[in-house]
């Protein structure tokens, strides 16, 4: 099922080319989308069937009529992996000489929940005079409280998920700082729950900056998959329903400006663009 957030935080499932708005199936308050968001990712397993069989008394929109908003708006905490592919790596230490780990030495990172924002919104460059980079990555809502997940069972606690790009400034700054200005955590178009996509490992992906192919890889690369940096994660923290872990970026990275059209794509999930402005 591929659940949207759209024209001012509705919520509605996703089919071909149209929505279909299920405020109502499911006690939706739009007012506190987050909040409303968590009661669907709980209840889930209730709810599935109960809005499939409403779904043709709903009402409908087609997709391109719509504004579509960040699926997760409020996310309690955004896990992030740093250095999660080889070819990655190797392209820092080329560029910037400052990739000597990957995230097996590394860990992970924590970025800014308040650095979301949503398919067609726009990317807000701090600094003129320092580079930004784009980030494509594959990103997953957590769907129950996990805490010391082993590798093998993580999959029963992702709910779904979606594209995201992780923005970021270079330079010698830890990266939370680098990479949680606002607007700097695009995600969407929508989430794609777990049970539709069969191994998340295994997902070709692909990021235009305008019309130029700049990154396309596949999370069959990563170095540590979904499952393992769930591990990795929860070994460490207590893992929300709600949180965004994201998986890191292949090699490809490269500078945005203003005036960029930045679209991501990923294969079983969907694609949507983000523009580019100066703050």
């Amino acid at each position: 099922m591929k659940i949207a957030l759209f024209n001012n935080y509705n919520i509605g499932v996703v089919v071909d080319q149209y929505i279909h708005k299920i405020d109502d199936i499911v006690a939706w308050n739009a007012q506190k989308p987050q909040e409303s968001l968590l009661q669907i990712i709980q209840n889930f397993d209730e709810l599935k069937q109960k809005i499939i069989d409403s779904l043709s008394n709903t009402k409908t929109y087609r997709l391109s009529e719509v504004k579509l908003n960040p699926p997760v708006p409020k996310p309690g905490k955004i896990v992030a992996a740093p250095v999660n592919y080889y070819l990655h790596q190797d392209e820092m230490n080329e560029q910037f000489n400052n990739a000597e780990y990957t995230i097996e030495n590394l860990g992970f990172f924590l970025k800014s929940p308040s650095s979301i924002i949503g398919p067609g919104d726009t990317v807000k460059i701090p600094f003129k005079e320092r580079r930004t980079d784009h980030e494509a990555e594959l990103a997953f809502v957590v769907g129950k409280r996990a805490k010391d997940v082993p590798a093998s069972e993580a999959h029963n606690y992702i709910f779904g998920y979606f594209a995201l790009m992780d923005m970021t400034v270079r330079g010698k700054e830890d990266r939370p700082w680098r990479k949680s200005f606002d607007t700097f955590t695009p995600i969407g178009p929508w989430i794609v729950t777990a049970d539709e996509i069969e191994n998340p490992n295994e997902l070709a992906f692909n990021l235009w900056v305008n019309d130029e192919l700049r990154q396309s890889a596949n999370t069959k690369n990563l170095i540590y998959d979904c499952y393992k940096f769930f591990e990795t994660a929860s070994a460490c923290m207590t893992l929300e329903p709600g949180d965004i872990i994201t998986t890191g970026t292949p090699e490809g990275v490269g500078p945005i400006t203003k005036g960029d059209q930045v679209r991501i794509q990923i294969d079983r999930i969907g694609e949507f663009t983000v523009s580019v402005d100066f703050k």
